[in-house]
């Protein structure tokens, strides 16, 4: 499965439509959590939750307007949080003994959804491939998509799913595409350990480094600015009165949200091409089963640990690696910075020292090579068994039909790859 995703061109009534559509499809979600949490006792599945879909749309207008079909796969959202929940309750997923990491909690009411997702009717591609249009009572009409990728190279009835996402600088149309991403390629007969830092942003274990690039260090004091002007336009009056605030508000607001937005696709765009080179270069990668949620929960580290986007470059390097035919392993990052790599003595340090000495056998060598040759170490005496994924028991690349709910996606590939 791969995304393909564009920006459309429409005019402001399109736009505003899109949000009708957009708010339409948080509505449906939440009722139908509602539906659930009020009839727990009838057992309620994914099936009725469908069923439900077909009694909103006869109730309220407004939910009539939306395609069938996207109503539908709202109500998979929210079955999805659902299934989610009853597995975490169990604490291990359902077809592994393996626990589930991450919070576990009961499913919450959406506030703030940036998109809807129709499955295979309520859309229509041009013959060129060049526009789509939206056939619901919605009046979104026809939109112009933008972008490098071809979609005339698939078939129709490979694009499983069409999303419309809004985001701070416009609309944008996602393409989930039923489609084997594998290429096979030459064996490079290389291996490598990788330690990722904050100092540096991965080191391996013969001695090569890779600066952390520090995408929101370097926006910080833009980002304060915006952020300033934003508040300076916000009403505490309007906010008691529950009143709109004023279009200047919002406009600063957009202002701010489009700089913030600017730093992820920097950083993201980072991790994709580094962790491209590192699969390129290698057959086998080893690298750290970091928690990155609890690590950021250090005040002192979090900015920088955020800013380093540990998460994403493992979600790149896992799906390059599975798309090239090349080994990923994630293994425990326990005491990989405090043995030595020569006797395998436990030295301990402090994080502020940046050189491991070890007064066992006297070896000599910076802190995060040595801790890449520990990786490496660990990574090959597991080749064989199963190993673990960012996101739990699937692979990052293992994105299904249905897409990620906040309008990201995880394979969104750039042409160059």
């Amino acid at each position: 499965m791969i995304v393909y995703e564009f920006k459309v061109k429409g005019k402001e009534g399109q736009y505003q439509a899109i949000d009708e559509a957009i708010r339409t499809s948080q509505f449906i979600q939440n009722k139908c959590l509602r539906y659930w949490m009020d009839n727990k006792d009838a057992k309620v599945d994914k099936y009725a939750l469908n069923k439900y879909c077909a009694v909103l749309a006869a109730e309220f207008p407004f939910a009539d307007e939306l395609n069938s079909m996207a109503r539908q796969s709202a109500a998979e959202r929210c079955w999805s949080a659902i299934a989610r929940f009853y597995v975490s309750v169990a604490g291990r997923s359902p077809n592994s003994k393996k626990k589930i990491k991450g919070k576990k909690g009961f499913p919450k009411f959406k506030k703030n959804c940036r998109s809807v997702e129709y499955k295979s009717s309520g859309w229509k591609l041009s013959e060129t491939r060049k526009s789509i249009t939206f056939s619901d009572k919605k009046g979104i009409g026809t939109l112009k998509l933008k972008g490098t990728y071809d979609l005339n190279y698939y078939d129709i009835k490979q694009i499983k799913r069409v999303r419309l996402v809004r985001r701070a600088d416009g609309y944008y149309a996602q393409f989930a595409i039923d489609a084997d991403v594998r290429i096979e390629s030459q064996p490079t007969n290389q291996v490598v350990g990788i330690d990722l830092g904050v100092k540096y942003f991965i080191a391996d274990n013969k001695g090569n480094s890779e600066p952390s690039p520090k995408f929101y260090r370097q926006s910080e004091k833009q980002l304060n600015r915006a952020n300033r002007k934003k508040s300076k336009k916000f009403s505490k009056e309007k906010k008691k009165a529950k009143q709109k605030q004023s279009n200047n508000y919002h406009k600063a607001r957009n202002r701010y949200a489009r700089k913030h937005l600017k730093v992820s696709r920097q950083r993201k765009e980072y991790c994709k091409r580094l962790a491209y080179s590192v699969i390129q270069s290698n057959d086998l990668v080893a690298y750290e089963d970091l928690n990155v949620k609890g690590l950021v929960r250090n005040r002192h580290l979090a900015k920088s640990i955020s800013d380093a986007g540990w998460y994403a470059f493992r979600q790149w390097l896992e799906y390059f690696g599975h798309k090239y035919g090349k080994v990923t392993i994630a293994v425990p990052p326990h005491n990989t910075s405090q043995n030595c790599s020569n006797c395998g003595e436990k030295v301990k340090k402090s994080l502020s020292t940046r050189t491991h000495v070890c007064p066992h056998c006297g070896y000599v060598e910076d802190r995060d090579i040595n801790a890449a040759i520990n990786i490496l170490r660990r990574g090959l005496s597991t080749v064989g068994h199963t190993g673990t994924y960012a996101t739990g028991d699937l692979p990052s690349w293992a994105v299904g039909a249905s897409l990620l709910s906040n309008g990201e996606s995880l394979n969104v590939e750039s042409p160059n790859f």
